[in-house]
């Protein structure tokens, strides 16, 4: 007999640095390639640009690297985020509401303030109103990433917290990608993929296990969805919401159970592959002294403060009052600083925070670009505070 093989979020918590790292060194290199001397870099934006297929929808035009990382690639990612999510809450650390209580109030919190700091600091300039949700989202494979390279100085409980207040934070940031940046929509085409998502979900009522069906089915509704308008990544996590589970709470996952199956399949391949490649594709800021100077223009300005100043007042601010008020309880084994470090970490927001970002000011590669310098410079400084606060500052846990 098979033995049966323990969760991604086991897995991930328990070596989760490798991805982090690998992300990491993918971002760097992207930083160093788009920064070479004479016309160096100009190697580096061809290849991102470079058109390698058809064009699939008028809206965007012939296929190139870059889309295919960002609008492809991506959905897979987002396939994994809406595995995560339906297993956390029918089988994990998310399956009762007194679970959900916490998570839910500090990720709600976490993403309403950073965004009223952006546009607190944006001044409501038009222009830049449409980058709002930027310093909403929090990068799970870094902020775990760090904690990791803490070891015991950071308890199971916080890292389980941080976790779960990370996934909670990815389904608001897809809810916001399909409403908020979704634009011109083509009705045929959104009933195509509505049709295809309720034959998935017969299937699922019909006790079909077999993942082929279920994978075409996730390709053509990537597909429709691409051409609807809406945005084709969020076809990752409504084919994920199908995918069959054989719940095992409290043990080690079934082997049957084709949810599981399918989120240890893709699991490799999304942390070792598709987000080092688009942190490759999208983490390639040009440094010169007009970038320097700009640092501190509005929209950077913001989206920086939104992640280092918002998020931590958001997160560690909910998480306090909740308790204080006995809505729910602090968690286990971690202290107040403990917690506030956290919440630190809780304001990089390196992937989805660079994918909100290029949907947001669409056609404006100089706002991109500004944005991407915020989210940079955001991540980065929560990255050490949180780090540091954590190691040196916090007492070690008993």
């Amino acid at each position: 007999m098979t033995k049966p093989r323990p969760s991604v979020l086991r897995e991930f918590l328990a070596g989760q640095a490798g991805s982090a790292v690998l992300l990491m060194i993918a971002a760097a290199l992207a930083m160093l390639l788009a920064n070479l001397p004479g016309g160096g870099a100009h190697i580096y934006h061809d290849l991102i640009h470079a058109q390698v297929g058809p064009v699939l929808t008028p809206k965007l035009g012939p296929m190139t690297v870059h889309l295919w990382i960002n609008d492809g690639l991506m959905a897979i990612f987002f396939l994994l985020v809406g595995l995560e999510i339906k297993r956390e809450f029918l089988d994990g650390g998310l399956s009762t509401w007194e679970r959900r209580r916490l998570p839910i109030i500090a990720a709600v919190a976490g993403m309403a303030v950073p965004a009223l700091v952006y546009l607190a600091v944006t001044g409501g300039q038009a222009e830049l109103t449409n980058g709002w949700a930027i310093p909403a989202a929090t990068d799970i494979a870094f902020a775990i990433g760090v904690l990791a390279l803490l070891g015991g100085r950071a308890p199971a409980s916080l890292k389980l917290f941080l976790t779960a207040v990370a996934i909670v934070d990815d389904m608001g940031a897809v809810a916001i990608i399909a409403l908020v940046y979704t634009k011109g929509l083509d009705v045929a085409a959104l009933a195509g993929a509505a049709a295809v998502l309720v034959v998935m979900m017969g299937m699922n009522r019909a006790g079909v296990k077999a993942l082929p069906p279920y994978l075409i089915g996730f390709v053509i509704l990537w597909y429709l969805m691409l051409l609807s308008g809406v945005h084709a990544t969020v076809a990752g996590v409504l084919a994920a919401m199908t995918i069959p589970i054989r719940c095992t709470p409290g043990t080690p996952d079934a082997e049957d159970s084709p949810l599981h199956r399918l989120e240890h399949g893709v699991h490799p391949w999304s942390a070792y592959l598709i987000v080092p490649l688009f942190g490759f594709a999208n983490a390639g800021l040009t440094l010169n002294a007009q970038v320097f100077g700009a640092l501190l223009a509005p929209l950077p300005l913001g989206v920086a403060l939104g992640l280092f100043v918002g998020k931590q007042i958001g997160v560690f601010g909910s998480v306090w009052i909740a308790t204080k008020l006995g809505i729910a309880e602090r968690p286990a084994g971690a202290n107040w600083t403990q917690v506030y470090g956290m919440a630190m970490l809780c304001g990089i927001g390196f992937t989805m925070s660079l994918f909100i970002g290029a949907l947001a000011f669409p056609g404006s590669a100089l706002l991109v670009e500004e944005a991407k310098g915020g989210i940079l410079m955001g991540s980065l400084v929560s990255a050490l505070a949180g780090y540091a606060v954590l190691r040196w500052i916090a007492p070690s846990p008993r």
